[in-house]
């Protein structure tokens, strides 16, 4: 999110900015540095606050302490609406990047295969659901656990979300989703080396669910 309209943006934009990244989570730097690092740019050398929270980094660009923040929503909607941000750039534009998975070990797997069979065919109604759904009902329906954000702000949170198309519609855990945010933990230095997709993953529940093809959750 940048203080001024940049509608031709790229990387190489924030060099010389004042930049402020997430430092509650590591992933959305782990990710941008690995996108500056695959443009040819070196993301050693970005000057960039990076010991701030979201909110902090929020009223730094109000106050034009900054020219560009990293930020989650709805602290991105919020400077939006309120016309004293403008957005450079979406972390989804980066193509498939697998966040949020179940993990288990095998041996749990296959002691409980039955129990977790049916929490992934729960999962994948529930992703029918969510794509069937209005921004109005998905706010309405999560607004309960976010008692502070308006629900206007909260339905154009939302309804971002779906218009970058970041929820899965299958519970399958995409080798391309997986190998880029490894790339990423991996050239951050957050770990040595990554798990082969093969090793990582077991997509055996998930496909079981799709063919079945459950009903959405009504």
């Amino acid at each position: 999110m940048g203080r001024e309209p940049r509608p031709t943006f790229a990387f190489a934009d924030l060099f010389g900015a004042r930049i402020a990244t997430v430092s509650e989570v590591p992933t959305p730097w782990l990710c941008l540095q690995e996108d500056l690092r695959r443009s040819g740019l070196d993301p050693e050398t970005l000057p960039r606050i990076a010991d701030r929270t979201m909110t902090e980094n929020m009223a730094g660009l109000r106050r034009g302490e900054l020219d560009v923040v990293q930020l989650f929503e709805p602290f991105a909607e919020e400077l939006i609406a309120d016309g004293e941000g403008h957005l450079w750039y979406a972390a989804a534009d980066r193509g498939p990047c697998s966040y949020t998975t179940f993990y288990s070990r095998r041996p749990t797997v296959a002691a409980k295969r039955e129990e977790l069979r049916r929490l992934v065919r729960g999962l994948y109604r529930t992703q029918k659901w969510l794509h069937a759904a209005s921004p109005e009902t998905l706010a309405e329906t999560v607004q309960p656990y976010f008692p502070a954000v308006g629900a206007e702000l909260l339905r154009a949170a939302v309804a971002r979300y779906g218009t970058l198309g970041i929820w899965g519609r299958t519970p399958i855990l995409p080798r391309d989703g997986y190998d880029r945010l490894a790339a990423g933990l991996v050239s951050g230095n957050f770990v040595r080396a990554a798990v082969p997709y093969e090793i990582a993953v077991d997509n055996s529940l998930a496909e079981q669910a799709v063919r079945e093809d459950p009903p959405a959750l009504s």
